[in-house]
C-alpha cells in the first residue's frame, strides 16, 4: 500500500508540474507585453497575471485556499508582510493570499536564471543577490524605493527554507530594519499547509487538499529607531511562533 501511494503521488506530481509549465507558457505573452509598461505599472500587471496563474493552478491541482483573519485587514494600507518559509508552494500561496493591494516579493537572484520562469520572476520580484555586501545593500535600496511608491513588500525573515525541527528558523534583521527606517507596519502571515501540499524535500510530493493563510494583527513601528530592531524582530518571532503552535495544536 505504501508503494502504491508513493506511485500515485509521483504521477500526480508529474501531472501538476506539466500543468505548471503549460499554463506558464500560455501566459508568457501577456507577461511579455506587461514588461513594456515599466517596473511599476508593468510589475502590477505582471502580478495580476501571476494571480490568474495561481487561480488556475490551484483549481487544477485540487487545492482549496482559505484566508483566516485574526483581526481586520485593510487592503488599502501599506505593509511589510512577513511569512514562515517552508515550501516551494509558498509563492503561489502568497499570490492567493494577498489579492487587493499592490505588492512585491523579495526573492533570490539565482531563481532568475530558470528558463521562461525566470522572465516572470525578473518582472515580478525584487531580487536580492547575497554574493556581496554591495549587492545586498543595493537590494535594500530597491525595496525602499518600492515602498516609497506606496507598494507593499513581502519578505521571508528566515531567509530560506526552514529545515530545522523548530516551527521557525531564526530571523534576519533586514525586514525589521526596513520597517523601522520607512516607518511601515509589519503584517505577519502564517502558512499552515504549504509543506503538506508540497514538501521541500521532494518535488514529487505534490498533493491536493486545503491551503490556509492566517493574517495576524499588524505590528506598528511608529517612533521606533535603529536601536529597536532586535526588540521588534524578537517580538514578531514570538508572536508568529506562538500562533503557529496554537494552529498546529488545533
Amino acid at each position: 500500500m505504501k508503494y502504491l501511494i508513493f506511485i500515485i503521488q509521483g504521477l500526480f506530481s508529474i501531472y501538476g508540474f506539466t500543468l505548471f509549465i503549460v499554463v506558464m507558457l500560455l501566459l508568457f505573452p501577456f507577461v511579455l507585453v506587461a514588461s513594456f509598461f515599466g517596473k511599476i505599472r508593468g510589475g502590477n500587471m505582471t502580478y495580476r497575471i501571476c494571480q490568474l496563474w495561481a487561480d488556475i493552478m490551484f483549481f487544477l491541482w485540487g487545492i482549496r485556499h482559505q484566508n483566516i483573519y485574526e483581526s481586520p485587514h485593510d487592503p488599502k494600507k501599506q505593509y511589510i508582510f512577513v511569512f514562515n518559509h517552508i515550501s516551494y508552494m509558498d509563492i503561489p500561496v502568497i499570490l492567493k493570499t494577498i489579492r487587493k493591494q499592490h505588492f512585491r516579493i523579495l526573492g533570490k537572484a539565482e531563481m532568475a536564471s530558470i528558463p521562461v520562469f525566470g522572465f516572470f520572476y525578473r518582472n515580478a520580484v525584487v531580487m536580492v543577490d547575497r554574493s556581496s555586501v554591495e549587492k545586498r545593500a543595493r537590494s535594500v535600496q530597491v525595496l525602499k524605493a518600492v515602498i516609497r511608491k506606496g507598494i507593499s513588500v513581502v519578505i521571508a525573515p528566515e531567509g530560506t527554507f526552514n529545515i530545522t525541527h523548530n516551527r521557525l528558523k531564526s530571523f534576519y534583521d533586514g525586514a525589521f530594519k526596513i520597517a523601522i527606517e520607512t516607518q511601515t507596519p509589519i503584517k505577519p502571515i502564517l502558512f499552515l499547509d504549504t509543506a503538506d501540499r508540497l514538501n521541500q524535500e521532494s518535488i514529487f510530493s505534490l498533493t491536493p487538499g486545503r491551503s490556509r493563510a492566517v493574517y495576524l494583527q499588524e505590528i506598528k513601528v511608529d517612533g521606533l529607531t535603529g536601536k529597536d530592531v532586535t526588540m521588534l524582530k524578537e517580538k514578531v518571532y514570538r508572536i508568529m511562533e506562538e500562533k503557529l503552535s496554537a494552529y498546529k495544536g488545533e
